[in-house]
């Protein structure tokens, strides 16, 4: 089976590196589904405006090898413990193949590109082709209370993220808000610990370098990117 993108993905992430590891755990997160010419005309997304929230089936791009191994170390475990490839949601798959939920903000008809779809709550980075969009149903698709495997004996450690003195401000309000969520989800491998280094996460026009110590996350530098 040969599979074409339908759609590209349109998000200020540029990198896998601080892109959230779920979809829908950073809400405030704005992005936009962009339809190739062959699929731009509106009967293609003829009721999708009735449904809050859609599946998207998509390509791990980014990757530039498949799985290798039959497990794989998630994470939420630290790094540091394997789990089976096909019980985690490891992009280094057999198939890279990912599934998202995302929320739809709205719908745009009078751009050049075509329906635009505004979503949020994505963990695509830009230019990720699009197979499959699919609306999501809840009667069908939302299971309470059920397991959910090691998920449910680790919780995800949020940080606390502060800005020093002088970088505040230099992002609008909202994308100020969206990276501090996405600081807060520690894009550091797990692996490395050191309170010194310096890391830097693409975001828009930026590179958004921070360091770690603890739980404690600052940001201590905001630089403009030359293209």
């Amino acid at each position: 089976m040969t599979l074409h993108p339908i759609a590209f993905f349109r998000s200020p992430l540029t990198s896998k590196f601080g892109t959230p590891r779920q979809s829908g755990i950073v809400s405030g997160l704005k992005g936009r589904v962009v339809f190739l010419p062959e699929y731009r005309d509106p009967s293609f997304i003829k009721g999708i405006e009735g449904f809050d929230y859609l599946w998207l089936l998509w390509e791990f791009s980014a990757n530039k090898h498949g799985a290798v191994h039959a497990t794989v170390r998630p994470p939420l475990l630290g790094g540091n413990r394997s789990q089976g490839v096909f019980a985690t949601r490891s992009p280094f798959r057999p198939n890279p193949i990912g599934l998202s939920s995302v929320r739809l903000e709205s719908i745009s008809f009078d751009e050049a590109e075509g329906p635009v779809l505004h979503v949020s709550g994505s963990d695509l980075i830009d230019g990720t082709p699009i197979f499959d969009i699919k609306p999501y149903v809840e009667y069908a698709d939302s299971h309470v209370g059920v397991r959910s495997g090691f998920v449910d004996e680790h919780e995800w450690q949020r940080l606390e993220v502060t800005f020093a003195e002088g970088v505040s401000g230099m992002l609008s309000s909202d994308d100020e808000a969206v990276v501090r969520e996405l600081l807060a989800l520690d894009p550091r491998p797990h692996y490395q610990d050191d309170p010194e280094r310096v890391y830097g996460m693409p975001f828009r026009q930026y590179d958004i370098r921070f360091r770690v110590n603890g739980l404690h996350l600052t940001v201590v530098e905001i630089l403009e990117l030359r293209f």
